[in-house]
């Protein structure tokens, strides 16, 4: 069974093939090209990007021939699988890598000193986990599988390197990071000036677009997480969010059953959020 990333993030090794250091003196942590190979060989079906389903989502998306081609192999070092519950990493582990989320779903959380946990996203396949990283060379929160799932390991030295040559992949990493700073005021936004149905509103329409852009149905959708994360990511109670649930039920535009949300008048809970009466 493969170790959890968080047991070998102090060990250079096959399963973990990147070296910490000198991150935090400003300079990229230097890529053991021995252990990526290794870690290429345990992972045999692991990242071709050319022909992943999950392209025209994650950082590749834009690549085209040659530089697409060129790319596999060298973008990510290997998969890893993260069960559900575990930590991909923790706030405050050194930032040496990004993932792009494969398969499964995460979600991202913040401690504060007395222990409250606060939910502040969730990702699912063709996402980026750990850009937040980046600032301070040192993980900002917690990364935790809602599934039992697969990433790909996108050492940032390697890709540092890599955008150097590829300007479609320095803008594509571009856009991924403008889309977390887009996802920050989305959350403002939510906690700000929304009211419960509101929020949930917002958050089921904009899960359905996202699940759309990976081929799946806009109208149902799987929770994968519980009341309790949403209701910490919306800023409300596990309750206010089960309330809202069956009150939306109730009125015809959800459909729900446990985790089960079938959208069933989109444009009713659309007019719903931008403040319209409901008909």
């Amino acid at each position: 069974m493969e170790r959890s990333l968080r047991d070998s993030t102090d060990h250079g090794s096959a399963d973990h093939p990147y070296v910490p250091g000198a991150a935090r003196h400003g300079a990229a942590p230097v890529i053991r090209l021995r252990a990526v190979r290794e870690a290429c060989v345990a992972h045999p079906a692991a990242v071709q990007c050319s022909i992943c389903r999950l392209r025209a989502e994650c950082l590749p998306a834009e690549l085209e021939g040659d530089a697409l081609d060129d790319l596999d192999g060298r973008l990510a070092s290997g998969r890893r699988k993260v069960a559900q519950g575990e930590a991909l990493f923790h706030a405050g582990d050194r930032f040496e890598a990004v993932f792009a989320v494969w398969t499964g779903s995460f979600k991202t959380v913040v401690t504060t000193r007395h222990g409250r946990e606060q939910v502040t996203g969730f990702r699912m396949a063709g996402d980026l986990v750990g850009l937040e990283g980046i600032h301070a060379s040192r993980q900002a929160a917690d990364a935790i599988a809602l599934e039992d799932s697969q990433v790909c390991v996108i050492p940032f030295a390697g890709l540092q390197m890599l955008v150097r040559d590829a300007p479609t992949l320095q803008r594509r990493l571009q856009s991924q990071m403008s889309r977390e700073i887009a996802d920050a005021h989305s959350a403002m936004l939510y906690l700000g000036s929304m009211s419960a149905e509101e929020r949930v509103a917002a958050f089921l329409l904009d899960l359905a677009a996202r699940l759309e852009a990976r081929g799946y149905s806009r109208s149902s959708l799987l929770l994968r997480m519980t009341r309790a994360e949403l209701g910490s990511y919306l800023g409300l109670k596990s309750e206010t969010v089960s309330r809202t649930l069956t009150r939306l039920h109730a009125d015809g535009l959800l459909s729900v059953c446990n985790r089960r949300i079938t959208i069933t008048d989109r444009n009713g809970l659309q007019q719903l959020l931008d403040g319209g009466c409901v008909t």
